[in-house]
C-alpha cells in the first residue's frame, strides 16, 4: 500500500521581516530603526511580534509617563471620545480651560497655548520672541551647544548640534549657540539683535547634562538686565521627570533665590499626553497676551480628547504620588549605576541626571564590543541591551539615556540594573 505522506506545513514568513518590508517599501527612511517590531505593552514592559518581553527604560523617549496601556488613559480616551473628539479652536471647551489652569498652577502666573508636539511648542516660543522684540528690530535667540529643539527648520537652526543641520542649509537666520552652563559666554554673545535666550533645564539629546543653579539664576538676572526673554525647552526634562514638575524647580530646591525663579516661557510635550500627541507652551504673565488673535494658531492643538488625557495623567500622578516616586526610583537607579561605574570603570565612565532622567556615559574604545564598527558605541550597546531584554535610548556617540515611566517600581529598576550589569561585565576587560 502506498504510504500517504502528509503535505509539508506552509512556510510561515517571519512576522518581523514582513513588517520591516512594509516599512522599506512604504515609509520614508528618515529613522535609523533598531531591528525590533513591537506589538503591545503593559506597564513598564513591551512585547515584540515574537512574544519576547522587554523592560522599557526608554519610555518612548520620555513620553510614556504612566507606562504602556495604562487603564486610566484608556478610560479617558474612551469616555471623552463619546462626547467630543475635536471642535477646533474657534470655540471654547472645558477640558482645555481646566488643563491650562492646572499647568499655570504648577508653574506660576501666565497662560498656555496648546499644540501637538514639542517642535510646535518651541516654534510658538520662537514666534513669541520675535513678537517681543519686533518693534525694536530684535529677533535673535541664543541657544546652547549640544541643545536640541526640534526638527522644523527653525528647530534645527536653534539646535546646537551640526549633525541635524546637514543637508538643510542655509539655516534659518536668527539663532546662535554658546557653551552650556557658561554664563560669561552667554553674556558675551548678546547683540543689539538679541531678543531671547533659550536653554533646556537638562540637556537630553545632548547627553543628560543638568543646568547648574548658578547658571539658571545668572541667566534670569542677565535677561532682566538686558530686557530679554528667558525661554526654557522642557519638552523632555519636564512633567515631573526630574522629581518636580519642571526641572528648574528641582535644580533650584533649597538654593537662595530659587523659589522666586521663573522663566518667561516654557515649552512642553512628551509626557504631557503620555503617548497621545500633545504639546504646549506657557508664557509668563507680563507677556502672556503678546500672541493675540490671528498671530498664532493650530488645527488640532488642545482638542477635548488630548486635554482629557493630559488632565487624567496629572490626576494619576498626584493620586499615586509619582513625583516622589520619580525621585526615589531615580535615586535607587543612580546609586546602583554609580556602583556599576566603580566596579567596571573601564566601561562606564560617568553617571548623571535627576529623577528618572539619567545618562550613562561609557568609556571610549570599549574592547571587544560586538556589532557594526561603523555604528557608535551607544548604538552597539543599545543592541546588546535589546538582546538582553531591555530598551534604552542612545544620546550621541557614548551616552545611553534612561527615561522610564514615572511609576517604575523598585523591582523593575533593580531588574534594569541587573540586565545592564550582565552586559557591561562581559566587556570589563
Amino acid at each position: 500500500m502506498k504510504e500517504i505522506v502528509p503535505a509539508p506545513p506552509p512556510i510561515v514568513r517571519n512576522q518581523f521581516e514582513t513588517i520591516r518590508e512594509l516599512f522599506t517599501k512604504n515609509v520614508v527612511p528618515s529613522y535609523g530603526r533598531f531591528d525590533l517590531a513591537l506589538s503591545h505593552g503593559s506597564g513598564s514592559y513591551l512585547f515584540d511580534v515574537n512574544g519576547r518581553r522587554y523592560l522599557d527604560l526608554g519610555g518612548g523617549i520620555a513620553v510614556c509617563a504612566l507606562g504602556h496601556a495604562h487603564p486610566a488613559i484608556t478610560e479617558a480616551l474612551v469616555e471623552q471620545s463619546k462626547q467630543l473628539v475635536h471642535i477646533s479652536n474657534l470655540y471654547y471647551h472645558e477640558p482645555q480651560g481646566r488643563l491650562a489652569q492646572a499647568l499655570v498652577g504648577l508653574i506660576g502666573p501666565g497662560k498656555c497655548f496648546f499644540g501637538n508636539s514639542g517642535a510646535e511648542a518651541n516654534e510658538g516660543l520662537f514666534k513669541l520672541a520675535r513678537k517681543f522684540g519686533h518693534d525694536e528690530g530684535r529677533f535673535e535667540v541664543i541657544t546652547t551647544i549640544n541643545s536640541f529643539h526640534g526638527r522644523t527648520l527653525a528647530g534645527i537652526a536653534a539646535t546646537g548640534q551640526d549633525k541635524v543641520k546637514k543637508g538643510f542649509e542655509p539655516t534659518m537666520p536668527g539663532f546662535r549657540h554658546v557653551p552650556f552652563n557658561d554664563l560669561a559666554a552667554m553674556r558675551n554673545a548678546i547683540s543689539p539683535a538679541t531678543a531671547a535666550i533659550m536653554i533646556e533645564g537638562i540637556q537630553g539629546e545632548g547627553g543628560v547634562t543638568p543646568a547648574t543653579p548658578v547658571y539658571l539664576l545668572g541667566l534670569r538676572t542677565l535677561c532682566d538686565e538686558k530686557k530679554l526673554l528667558l525661554l526654557m525647552d522642557s519638552v523632555q526634562c519636564g512633567h515631573f521627570r526630574s522629581g518636580r514638575f519642571q526641572s528648574f524647580q528641582r535644580i533650584l530646591e533649597g538654593v537662595p533665590g530659587g523659589d522666586a525663579f521663573l522663566p518667561d516661557g516654557i515649552s512642553m510635550a512628551k509626557s504631557l499626553g503620555g503617548g497621545f500627541p500633545m504639546g504646549a507652551f506657557w508664557v509668563r504673565a507680563p507677556y502672556a497676551d503678546l500672541l493675540s488673535a490671528g498671530t498664532h494658531g493650530t488645527t488640532y492643538g488642545g482638542s477635548p480628547l488630548a486635554c482629557a488625557v493630559a488632565l487624567k495623567i496629572l490626576e494619576v500622578i498626584e493620586q499615586e504620588k509619582l513625583e516622589a516616586n520619580a525621585r526615589a526610583a531615580g535615586e535607587f537607579l543612580l546609586v546602583g549605576l554609580e556602583r556599576l561605574a566603580q566596579t567596571y570603570p573601564g566601561v562606564i565612565q560617568n553617571v548623571r541626571g535627576l529623577g528618572l532622567m539619567i545618562g550613562i556615559e561609557f568609556a571610549a574604545g570599549i574592547p571587544n564590543l560586538p556589532g557594526d564598527p561603523g555604528k557608535s558605541q551607544a548604538v552597539r550597546l543599545t543592541n546588546l541591551l535589546h538582546a538582553a531584554g531591555m530598551l534604552v535610548i542612545p544620546a550621541g556617540a557614548s551616552v545611553l539615556r534612561l527615561l522610564p515611566a514615572l511609576n517604575l517600581t523598585r523591582g523593575e529598576a533593580g531588574e534594569g540594573l541587573r540586565i545592564l550589569e550582565s552586559v557591561v561585565s562581559k566587556h570589563a576587560g
